[in-house]
């Protein structure tokens, strides 16, 4: 809203990730959202230091299933959409892939997790997501068989874009884990 990485957390991606959080909470699941900004002070080092949050929760909850990690795409483009009358910023869901170099032994999960949970958002909300970036990076994919990396828009996107696009995506997600959720 008023500068691309603000540390006020009612103002940045973490107010997104809470939106999800609640609207996968009103379909009972249990959800652990961290508000950690792992990118700050400083950009380099972000995804290690996530790893070992995300890695000590796996530990003491060892019944977790999936890991998102949420974040806005540093693009000036305003992926932008319409919902039920209202505007909402496009997500892209990240899966990284292995060539057999990079120790993620669970990537072929993660991108079936994401191809569904991209099937699952479009079938309730057509246009909400843009085409699903596979590549060749880890970004932490490697710690479950359920973990993805989820981009909210992007800086060109206002705040309630981006907070409408993390309600849609926090449902469409209950509505897949109570149905199927990732082995």
């Amino acid at each position: 809203r008023h500068t691309w990485r603000t540390t006020d957390n009612t103002q940045n991606i973490v107010a997104a990730g809470e939106v999800m959080a609640e609207a996968i909470r009103s379909y009972g699941i249990e959800v652990l959202h961290d508000e950690t900004q792992h990118d700050y002070p400083s950009y380099n080092g972000s995804y290690e230091r996530s790893a070992v949050t995300v890695q000590d929760y796996l530990e003491k909850y060892p019944s977790i299933k999936v890991v998102l990690d949420v974040h806005r795409d540093t693009t000036l483009v305003k992926p932008v959409t319409e919902i039920d009358g209202r505007k909402a910023a496009q997500l892209m869901i990240i899966a990284g892939c292995d060539d057999g170099t990079m120790d993620m032994p669970n990537w072929s999960k993660n991108f079936r997790f994401a191809a569904g949970m991209q099937d699952a958002i479009e079938s309730r909300y057509p246009s909400l997501t843009r085409p699903v970036f596979f590549c060749y990076r880890k970004y932490n994919m490697d710690l479950t068989g359920g973990s993805l990396l989820i981009e909210f828009g992007s800086h060109g996107n206002t705040l309630e874009e981006t907070a409408r696009a993390a309600e849609c995506m926090g449902k469409a997600m209950a509505q897949t884990l109570l149905g199927t959720l990732p082995e």
